[in-house]
């Protein structure tokens, strides 16, 4: 009998084009990985595989996945096939299946060694899968740990598999995971003249949403076109917008704790300048140098091939800049802003200020327009900056209400 209600479930929840919020009050196997601040654990949507195996059994699957995608500790796809989930293929973001390669070294297509399953690159020469790619599959699920970064190239994915499926007439699921920046939003708002891989939405630089809030807001938008996604989401259990999480398995090799995390949004930015943010040490997006900076400045590292980085920029040169790892995280976490004061300071401490924007193409795709790095030739303070996002992120704000799924932090 329960049987037959889960499958009529599933075939209504596929045949509807409106994005399906799936809830249940039991769980199979569910193992919490944080907790909230009152010690309440918190349930990602992998982990309440009841809620979302009705609309699988029976189906061909395709997973978007990487090394986050764990229920408890085994990854989500092993948890699927010990389900006789019918898996046809994984297919993989920026940095692989297994969550190994550099940032920006194209993934092949590969057969994974432990399950003998077809591993698909979506970062490469193709980032959204094509019909033939789609054939076998009737559903798609997308479960990654995101950080809440426009640029950070997960959500990217996720919209152009929305965009192949609405195409396709492929059902989507997200399995939500807590947005670690999720507790603020700011930065400028994508232009659409500047839209690329590492911003595909007019979202602003740190979108505070959940992955399945954000792939709401891409249907309702109509961000994929005006066919929309056939999409289901399992929200997160005991989640807020103010909850304090912190994934215990890094989200891509040069991201390794909390801090690195909580200043990721900030200084993402320098990877379109001279400036290293320590790929090639132990201390990725903690410190910041290079060569040229003055001797006198208070630290120094030298970038070595690292898990994640091959080939460092300034590989084994001296860099001379600033170390950000006695932040206190919490410190970090509570600003609730971009902090611009280091890509205003590296800026003005450069000695040869022409080049210091060494790719200034990639540095107007980082901040989603032209008008941040001119801010920052012309000298303008970092509330000057701010205020120039303003009336773009009120608007934002506004929508972001539309498509959110847990209590925020307001």
């Amino acid at each position: 009998m329960h049987q037959t209600l889960f499958l009529l479930l599933a075939i209504v929840l596929l045949s509807c084009h409106k994005p399906v919020v799936l809830q249940t009050e039991t769980q199979i196997g569910a193992q919490p990985t944080r907790t909230t601040s009152n010690n309440t654990p918190i349930q990602t949507g992998a982990e309440q595989i009841e809620q979302y195996l009705p609309l699988l059994k029976g189906k061909k699957v395709a997973l978007v996945v990487n090394q986050t995608s764990v229920v408890g500790k085994q990854h989500l796809v092993d948890t699927l096939l010990a389900l006789d989930i019918n898996i046809t293929k994984v297919f993989a973001p920026e940095h692989g299946f297994r969550g190994l390669a550099a940032a920006g070294e194209k993934i092949a297509n590969t057969t994974d060694e432990q399950t003998g399953l077809p591993i698909l690159s979506l970062y490469g020469k193709t980032k959204k899968p094509t019909a033939d790619m789609l054939a076998n599959v009737d559903v798609v699920v997308f479960d990654i740990q995101d950080v809440g970064a426009r640029f950070y190239t997960y959500i990217s994915t996720m919209q152009y598999v929305m965009e192949a499926c609405a195409e396709n007439n492929k059902a989507v699921v997200v399995l939500d995971r807590p947005n670690p920046n999720g507790h603020y939003v700011d930065g400028p708002v994508l232009e659409p003249l500047y839209k690329s891989f590492v911003g595909l939405s007019k979202i602003p630089v740190v979108h505070g949403l959940t992955v399945a809030e954000l792939a709401q807001m891409i249907n309702g938008e109509k961000w994929i076109g005006t066919r929309a996604c056939n999409l289901s989401v399992v929200p997160c259990k005991n989640y807020t917008h103010k909850t304090v999480y912190e994934p215990t398995i890094k989200p891509s090799p040069n991201l390794p704790n909390a801090r690195a995390i909580y200043l990721y949004p900030s200084l993402c930015f320098f990877e379109g300048t001279v400036v290293s943010v320590g790929r090639g040490t132990d201390l990725q997006f903690q410190v910041i140098g290079a060569p040229k900076y003055p001797t006198t400045l208070p630290y120094s590292f030298n970038p070595t091939p690292h898990e994640g980085a091959p080939l460092p920029p300034y590989n084994g040169e001296t860099c001379y800049g600033y170390n950000l790892s006695n932040i206190n995280p919490a410190e970090q976490r509570n600003r609730n802003t971009l902090d611009l004061q280091w890509l205003i300071r590296m800026y003005n401490e450069y000695p040869d200020k022409k080049g210091f924007f060494s790719n200034a193409a990639f540095f107007d795709k980082l901040a989603g327009n032209g008008k941040l790095r001119e801010q920052i030739i012309a000298g303008k303070t970092e509330d000057e900056i701010r205020q120039s996002w303003q009336e773009d992120l009120t608007t934002y704000k506004t929508l972001r209400k539309n498509y959110l799924l847990y209590p925020d932090f307001e």
